[in-house]
């Protein structure tokens, strides 16, 4: 059974950093790319972050440029978004994702998904 397993969430304060991580079990994404999203109550899922499967090409949100770095460890099968200058609007659950079958990495067309994780930014 495919899996991947978001943790590292939880309450910050504004300008604090987070780092999450993406754990893929049952099969290796080593040949795959991988992304963030995230999605706010009320809202949308959105695009975060995209790593290709070496981990040289790097692709983020305008949101987040400058403050977030994606990266992944494919001896460990393992993905991470480090968070930093965190801001309340940064509040959401986080979702890890895998294989995307659209050019379009910012779509939510990926074959794999996570179950998410909490992150919340107090002011």
């Amino acid at each position: 059974q495919v899996q991947l397993v978001e943790s590292g969430g939880g309450l910050v304060q504004a300008g604090g950093s987070l780092r999450l991580s993406c754990a893929a079990s049952g099969r290796t994404f080593s040949s795959d790319a991988m992304a963030w999203f995230r999605q706010a109550p009320g809202k949308e899922r959105e695009f975060v972050a995209f790593i290709n499967w070496s981990g040289g090409s790097t692709i983020y949100a305008d949101s987040v440029k400058g403050r977030f770095t994606i990266s992944r460890d494919n001896a460990k099968n393992t993905m991470y978004l480090q968070m930093t200058s965190l801001k309340p609007e940064d509040t959401a659950v986080y979702y890890c994702a895998a294989d995307p079958k659209s050019h379009n990495i910012a779509t939510l067309l990926y074959d794999y998904w996570g179950q998410g994780t909490q992150v919340t930014v107090s002011s």
